[in-house]
């Protein structure tokens, strides 16, 4: 008869088994209440060996919201086929994947948690955030963006990471209805900021000129205009 051996893992392999633990720990609960005793137990070693790979609960935190702002930097990234409004809307249902399958790492991301007000905390904020801004350009295909531009998409941002947290407060509205009113919401920034700047409305003309008729940005149109014919 013979007897499992349990395979003893290498420092990176055990710092990594222990940040995916911790960012499980603290997708299910506020991380303020997941101690180190659970996360060593659900790791299956000791308490101190815990203090072995991270010197306390703040580095481990850090080291799990890191990886999950490379996540959910990574929802950004979309292939460049099809019409934008397509696009978008598949990055939004990435973008809400995350924020419905980790709720409280969301929140302590965006909103810092333990850790708020942490140079490490907000740096890894502003990488989501600029990720996410790049991904954008990208899209539109804009390199050097000019002032308004630039001034809408970091406000859609912002706007997409505001929502997200309020929906997580009770998710009171249908989540694939926030996904499609933020793509909305995009192209009505977009619509205000080319009625005062001609750069940015011809970038809007062109936009529009790839979006077929069944698209999200066109159903904005037809419930608008619905709207002011009542």
């Amino acid at each position: 008869m013979t007897t499992g051996v349990r395979r003893r893992m290498g420092v990176e392999e055990r710092r990594r088994q222990l940040i995916g633990v911790a960012l499980e720990l603290f997708s299910r609960r506020s991380p303020d209440e997941v101690s180190i005793d659970e996360i060593a137990s659900a790791a299956g070693i000791s308490r101190p060996l815990v203090y072995h790979y991270f010197p306390g609960k703040l580095s481990l935190y850090e080291a799990a919201l890191q990886r999950a702002s490379d996540d959910l930097a990574a929802r950004f990234m979309e292939p460049h086929q099809g019409p934008l409004g397509a696009r978008l809307l598949r990055v939004m249902g990435r973008y809400f994947d995350f924020v419905d399958e980790h709720g409280p790492g969301f929140s302590a991301l965006m909103r810092g948690g333990p850790a708020v007000g942490s140079s490490t905390t907000n740096a890894l904020v502003d990488s989501v955030r600029q990720a996410a801004y790049v991904q954008i350009l990208s899209h539109l295909d804009v390199t050097e963006p000019p002032a308004r531009l630039e001034l809408v998409v970091r406000s859609w941002i912002s706007l997409a990471e505001s929502t997200a947290l309020i929906w997580l407060d009770g998710r009171r509205i249908p989540r694939a209805e926030l996904e499609v009113q933020l793509v909305h919401d995009f192209a009505a920034l977009l619509a205000v900021s080319a009625a005062q700047d001609e750069e940015t409305g011809a970038l809007v003309r062109r936009v529009l000129a790839d979006e077929p008729d069944d698209g999200p940005f066109a159903d904005l149109v037809e419930r608008l205009l619905a709207l002011t014919a009542r």
